[in-house]
């Protein structure tokens, strides 16, 4: 089985490290991990944007599962592109696997960044007005509901990661949910 990577892995100092890992996880599973930054662009080039998009886009195509890091990423939700990467993979019925290291409700975290108040009409909202989700979740109910409905729910440690970003024991736990999901398609 190929697994897409997919996560803001990519923008940390260590990003090439910490793919290497994820890598020799997933070979270790005997699965194939697939990460965007072993993709070769000219970043140089006029259009790099364009060419990193469409050798995700291939990388994922070629891919059978994503494992998706959607650890909060600059704010209280999860990374926009990863985002969009898991909803791509949904879209084309690959198996959908996610972590977050944050297991903290996503109303907490919006909490962490802002006011969160109830409006007059019972919602929960934030210094804008604008209603502020609030169902128990970790982060937004359209990917919860993407890994229940294709894939596994979202795997989250009990408590925050001490180090959010090169802790992968939930990614293992991925890894192994995509293990299981092949043994039970060949039984």
């Amino acid at each position: 089985m190929k697994i897409y990577l997919a996560g803001p892995d990519v923008f940390l100092p260590d990003a090439i490290e910490i793919g290497r890992r994820k890598v020799e996880i997933c070979a270790r599973h005997g699965l194939t991990g697939l990460y965007p930054l072993d993709n070769v662009v000219d970043l140089s080039a006029s259009d790099a944007s364009l060419a990193i998009f469409k050798a995700n886009e291939a990388m994922m195509d070629a891919a059978d599962a994503i494992i998706a890091n959607l650890t909060p990423f600059r704010g209280p939700s999860a990374d926009a592109g990863t985002v969009y990467e898991l909803g791509y993979a949904a879209g084309r019925g690959k198996f959908c696997l996610a972590y977050s290291n944050d297991p903290t409700v996503y109303r907490d975290r919006v909490a962490r960044m802002c006011d969160v108040a109830t409006s007059a009409d019972r919602r929960l909202v934030d210094p804008e007005g604008l209603t502020v989700e609030h169902f128990g979740w970790p982060d937004n109910l359209m990917m919860i509901h993407a890994l229940d409905l294709h894939g596994c729910p979202l795997v989250t440690p009990r408590q925050p990661s001490v180090d959010i970003w090169h802790d992968l024991a939930a990614f293992e736990a991925c890894v192994e949910l995509a293990v299981d999901h092949v043994k039970g398609k060949s039984s």
